[in-house]
């Protein structure tokens, strides 16, 4: 499986334009005071938000450009996906829609990959073969893009760290379908490689802006999209392990779905010199962040830099099983 020169154009393409815009949108925001506060550095400092249309710009145009040399339906749908869960974080970037209800509204995002059928109800498993699952798998989907979206939407709490996840997180992906020879799915996930980096440039520490909700739902139900639509979900399960682990403590802890925004007690405190410390009261929510500084007070940087090595680790048994499942 190769592809070919005007493909990787299309790559380059997206990061280009995610690249400007995002450049640009920084100004913006600024200009406009759509400033939110760095609640992780000593002292106020105010970072532009949202980024996120600048990351739906990249998508969206390389999808469509994809979709006239690929005439695939499976892009289509994941189009459709892209286009559902953007205008939905775009609305709660400026209205906010609430911890309960975002979720149910995301259930439309998955819409598009079950009307166009662009899935197979097969689950490849490891040692086992494949599983076909055609009654229950559209019901699988309908919850699989809500989970998927707020998943990476929950572990965006630092510098850098949604981006810089989805593009380690992402590699898995690429190499199954690469094995596999899914030609339209591997250039899709390259896309979503290279707006990610595009705007990993200013959103890596220190952030110069913030992806918000418009970012992080559409990064993450773009990534759950490819893992259906390409088949290799249980890859891309596994792959964002650490990001689904920090959502199970955060639900289990709070017990309902809250916005960031409305906890009463932050899961970390912020020393005047920029250390985060875990919070002692019993009533804030457990994260993955309050577990890394729990008895390990640490700046920012080095807590981020321990999400990635977390996801890398998953990444790579994600990428053994790949390996695994379709070679040997």
């Amino acid at each position: 499986m190769n592809l070919g020169l005007l493909e990787y154009g299309i790559v380059i393409m997206a990061f280009v334009i995610t690249y400007l815009a995002s450049n640009r949108l920084i100004s913006l925001l600024i200009e406009l005071k759509r400033e939110v506060l760095d609640y992780h550095k000593e002292g106020k400092k105010f970072v532009a938000y949202p980024g996120g249309p600048a990351i739906i710009l990249g998508l969206v145009s390389a999808l469509l450009v994809s979709i006239i040399i690929t005439n695939d339906t499976r892009i289509i749908a994941i189009l459709g996906v892209v286009v559902i869960s953007a205008t939905i974080g775009i609305v709660d970037d400026f209205k906010s829609l609430g911890g309960r209800k975002k979720p149910l509204i995301l259930l439309l995002a998955s819409v598009p990959i079950i009307l166009l059928g662009a899935y197979e109800p097969n689950l490849d498993f490891l040692f086992f073969g494949s599983v076909k699952l055609s009654i229950i798998y559209p019901l699988l989907i309908l919850v699989s893009i809500p989970v998927t979206a707020n998943t990476i939407n929950t572990i965006d709490v630092l510098n850098g760290v949604s981006t810089g996840f989805v593009i380690i997180t992402s590699i898995p992906l690429l190499i199954s379908l690469f094995l596999i020879g899914d030609s339209s799915m591997v250039l899709v996930t390259l896309i979503l490689i290279s707006v990610c980096l595009a705007f990993f440039m200013f959103h890596k520490y220190p952030s110069r802006v913030f992806p918000g909700d418009s970012g992080t739902l559409t990064l993450g139900a773009t990534y759950g999209a490819i893992a259906i639509v390409g088949g290799v979900e249980l890859i891309g399960v596994f792959a964002i392990l650490p990001a689904i682990l920090n959502s199970f403590f955060y639900l289990s802890s709070m017990k309902d779905f809250v916005e960031h925004k409305n906890i009463r007690v932050r899961p970390t405190r912020v020393l005047p010199d920029g250390t985060i410390e875990a919070e002692s009261n019993d009533n804030a929510p457990i994260t993955l962040v309050r577990l890394i500084v729990a008895g390990n007070s640490s700046k920012e940087l080095p807590i981020v830099n321990t999400i990635f090595i977390l996801s890398i680790v998953s990444a790579t048994i994600a990428t053994i099983m790949g390996i695994l499942t379709w070679v040997i």
